[in-house]
């Protein structure tokens, strides 16, 4: 694993080139969900950089291999580091992917600086911003240590409904090691308690082409098809199913995911060389 680092005031955000041999090829920024790590995209990195473009996998801000020392969680922020990132490679525009909450920071870097993300694709996005009081003591509750770490791995495994990742179980046990960890915990229900207020509205003020990918049985929604279609409508994107996946189709169901995210890439891309003809 070939992990680097982007400093931050005073923490670090820790990333992976997978796609460095490609050097100039398209850039793609892949950003996981909260609770997660950057290895969440271990299937579909692979694919993308075979097809030529330089792919950027990042852990978010207290997970994986980033520090922990931040006080700020919010969509807001992680969207600030995501427009860090793509501002310290001097490669932009990016293309900007991001899965569960890692989405609504996608959608919140593309709101406030449209110059650096040329195009959106959300997996299993949660745009709406803010959950009620009672909803966040729940889950704070819920994933408090020292119970947080194994309950959470219990729920995730709801999350392929269909089928699991011939490596889950190492990718579980890699990742409760991770959660474990100082500040781990503290940094996820940073995430779950943070202020998120804004995050709708920003949905409208997205100007690149956007693509949602949902699973047909997330069962973070009460009807995926609906939200979709929903958070797709005030992208002025597209929507695409995922037959029988849940809410990591790009792990679950890679061979459909991968093929989706490619061509929508290629759809950017052939829109830029006709501007440029143009």
């Amino acid at each position: 694993m070939n992990t680097r680092y982007l400093q931050v005031q005073d923490a670090k955000i820790a990333y992976e080139d997978t796609g460095e041999d490609s050097g100039s090829g398209p850039l793609v920024v892949l950003v996981p969900g909260m609770g997660s790590m950057r290895a969440e995209y271990r299937f579909l990195a692979p694919q993308l950089a075979s097809a030529g473009y330089r792919v950027i996998s990042m852990d978010l801000r207290g997970e994986g291999e980033s520090s922990t020392n931040w006080k700020d969680f919010s969509v807001s922020a992680i969207g600030s580091d995501v427009l860090a990132l793509i501002r310290s490679l001097d490669a932009g525009p990016a293309m900007v992917v991001g899965a569960s909450y890692g989405a609504g920071a996608a959608v919140s870097a593309a709101a406030e600086a449209p110059e650096l993300v040329k195009g959106l694709a959300l997996i299993g996005p949660v745009a709406r911003g803010e959950g009620s009081w009672l909803s966040k003591l729940f889950y704070s509750a819920l994933l408090s240590r020292p119970w947080g770490p194994g309950i959470w791995l219990r729920y995730l495994s709801k999350l392929f409904p269909s089928r699991k990742p011939a490596d889950f179980v190492q990718y579980c046990a890699a990742l409760k090691a991770n959660l474990e960890e100082p500040g781990r915990m503290e940094a996820f229900l940073g995430m779950i308690n943070a202020n998120n207020a804004g995050s709708e509205e920003r949905l409208s003020r997205v100007k690149a082409p956007a693509l949602v990918v949902m699973g047909s049985k997330d069962p973070d929604f009460k009807d995926p098809r609906l939200e979709a279609e929903w958070v797709a409508e005030r992208l002025n994107g597209r929507s695409e199913i995922v037959e029988g996946a849940g809410h990591y189709p790009h792990a679950e169901m890679p061979e459909v995911t991968g093929p989706l995210m490619l061509s929508f890439l290629q759809t950017l891309m052939e829109e830029k060389e006709g501007a440029n003809v143009a």
